[in-house]
């Protein structure tokens, strides 16, 4: 179950497939969030951060049909040359799906550099030839919640619709983003 912060954001990406996800794919740092969309039949390699260093990935060109990182540009000295090797790695028509943090408390692991709006996601995928989602998450209820501590950050959020929690985590002021995530195609 996603907590606060990233309930939305995993909803709206796994909207976005229609059909689960196949062939080759390389996660970068914690995909379990991930694999509802992820089919039984995929070849999955999963990597973690810093042991695999995502500016400088040890795979050959176009050897991915999805390269996935949850979390994990705000934390690299380079993110533009992270993007770049993500989209060095996928084959013609791969995905990249990059998930980051705009407004977030500092988090050191082991460092921790920069903040994304989706303006900043779209000039980083520029090597694209498509972005097919470009969103980001937040409000300032959820803001509020966070900055008061971390219980409310990684609070669980029910499937009950009518949940206090289950409708802040649904509601999103684009103006206030805690999260943001693009969706890019090679």
């Amino acid at each position: 179950m996603a907590h606060l912060t990233r309930y939305y954001m995993y909803k709206r990406i796994q909207e976005y497939f229609k059909q689960p996800i196949e062939g080759k794919v390389l996660g970068i740092s914690g995909i379990e969030n991930f694999h509802s969309i992820i089919s039984k039949d995929a070849v999955v390699i999963e990597t973690q951060y810093p042991e695999v260093d995502m500016q400088n990935l040890p795979y050959e060109n176009n050897s991915f049909n999805f390269v996935i990182s949850d979390q994990v540009i705000e934390h690299l000295e380079n993110p533009q040359k992270a993007i770049d090797e993500s989209h060095r790695v996928l084959m013609k028509d791969g995905i990249a799906i990059h998930t980051t943090c705009f407004m977030n408390a500092i988090h050191l692991y082991p460092e921790d550099y920069w903040r994304f709006s989706t303006d900043a996601l779209k000039y980083l995928c520029k090597s694209f030839s498509e972005i097919t989602q470009l969103e980001g998450w937040g409000n300032r209820i959820a803001i509020l919640l966070c900055f008061i501590g971390n219980y409310f950050r990684s609070m669980s959020i029910p499937e009950n619709k009518w949940s206090l929690k289950r409708l802040i985590a649904n509601w999103n002021e684009t103006n206030y983003s805690i999260v943001t995530w693009v969706i890019a195609k090679k």
